[in-house]
C-alpha cells in the first residue's frame, strides 16, 4: 500500500533525536466521492469539525529530530480521537442502545453523526457492515502505527511523550468566565501525563506570549486515556488552540500572519522536543 492509500501521514526525521510524536488526528481533508454521494452537507460545512492547517503547524518537528503523524481521513468519516467501541445507534442500524457516553450521545462517536454546531452529516443510518469497513480501513491503521510509535519511543529514548494536537472553535469557550484561554491543556487531570510533562507544555506556550489553561473544558478523550501511562513513562498531553489565532473560521482559510503564528508554534514545539531528549541522554550516557 502506498503512502497516498494510508488514512493517515506519517514523517520521520532523518535521525531520530526525540522521543516526543507531536500527533493531528483531526486534521484530515480528503472526502472521497463515496461519502460525499451520502451526505447532506457540503464541504464546506464538513469541514467545519476539521482542525484545519493543524498538520501544517506541527511540520517543524521533522526538522528537529522529532515524529509527527497527521490524519489523511477527515474527522467526520471516522474519528480517530474516539474508541472503536463508541458508536451511536442513531448512526449506526442495528446497535444496541447500549450505556453510551456524553460524547456519543452528542453525536460525536467514532462515527459521528452531527459536525459542529449540531449539523447531521446523513439522511439515514449506514449498516454496520459500513461502520467496521470504515474502522478497519482508517481507525485501525492509524491507531496501530501510532502505537508502534509510541512503543519505538520507550524503547530508544526510555519515555515517549504524545502532544496530541487539536484546535478549538472560538465560540467553544465562551461559557468560561472571565478571560478565554489561547489554548487548553488536556491531561484528564494529571492521569495521561506527568506534571513535568505537561508544565513544560504551559511553560512553552506561555514562553510565546499565549495564555493557557489546564482541563477545562477539554481534558483529552480517548487518545490520552488509551495510550498515557505516566507510571511507564508515556505521557500523553492534549492541546488545544484557539483557531481564530491562526485561521479564518468561516471561510476556513489562513489568517494573513499565519506564517506568523507558524514560527511561534515552531518555536514551542523545538522547546518540546527538547523535552523529549533529556531522558535520552541520560540514558545513553549510562549505558
Amino acid at each position: 500500500m502506498s503512502q497516498s492509500d494510508l488514512p493517515y501521514v506519517l514523517h520521520r526525521p532523518d535521525t531520530w533525536l526525540s522521543g516526543v510524536i507531536f500527533a493531528s488526528p483531526h486534521s484530515g481533508c480528503d472526502y472521497p466521492d463515496w461519502f460525499l454521494e451520502g451526505t447532506r452537507l457540503p464541504v464546506p460545512v464538513l469541514r467545519s469539525s476539521e482542525d484545519a492547517f493543524v498538520d501544517r503547524l506541527i511540520a517543524p518537528a521533522q526538522a528537529l529530530g522529532a515524529v509527527t503523524l497527521a490524519a489523511r481521513v477527515p474527522r467526520c468519516i471516522v474519528d480517530l480521537n474516539r474508541g472503536p467501541d463508541e458508536i451511536d445507534p442513531l448512526v449506526v442500524r442495528g446497535v444496541p442502545r447500549h450505556p453510551l457516553n456524553q460524547r456519543t450521545l452528542a453525536g460525536l462517536g467514532v462515527i459521528p453523526r452531527v459536525v459542529s454546531q449540531g449539523r447531521v452529516i446523513h439522511d439515514r443510518q449506514i449498516d454496520r457492515a459500513e461502520a467496521d469497513r470504515r474502522i478497519a480501513a482508517c481507525w485501525r491503521p492509524y491507531h496501530t502505527v501510532l502505537a508502534g510509535l509510541i512503543a519505538q519511543a520507550r524503547a530508544r529514548f526510555g519515555q515517549a511523550i504524545l502532544i496530541d494536537m487539536h484546535s478549538m472553535p472560538h465560540d467553544a469557550l465562551s461559557h468560561l468566565q472571565g478571560a478565554r484561554p489561547d489554548m487548553v491543556l488536556g491531561n484528564r487531570h494529571g492521569l495521561s501525563a506527568a506534571a513535568r510533562v505537561s508544565d513544560a507544555v504551559c511553560a512553552a506556550v506561555e514562553a510565546e506570549g499565549w495564555t493557557i489553561r489546564r482541563n477545562t473544558p477539554f481534558s483529552g478523550a480517548y487518545i490520552c486515556a488509551a495510550y498515557g501511562r505516566p507510571a511507564q513513562n508515556v505521557h500523553v498531553v492534549q492541546l488545544e488552540i484557539d483557531r481564530s489565532l491562526y485561521m479564518d473560521e468561516p471561510t476556513i482559510t489562513p489568517r494573513p500572519d499565519f506564517d506568523d503564528f507558524a514560527a511561534r508554534m515552531a518555536r514551542v514545539i523545538a522547546g518540546l522536543v527538547t523535552l523529549g531528549a533529556d531522558r535520552a541522554g541520560g540514558r545513553i550516557a549510562a549505558e
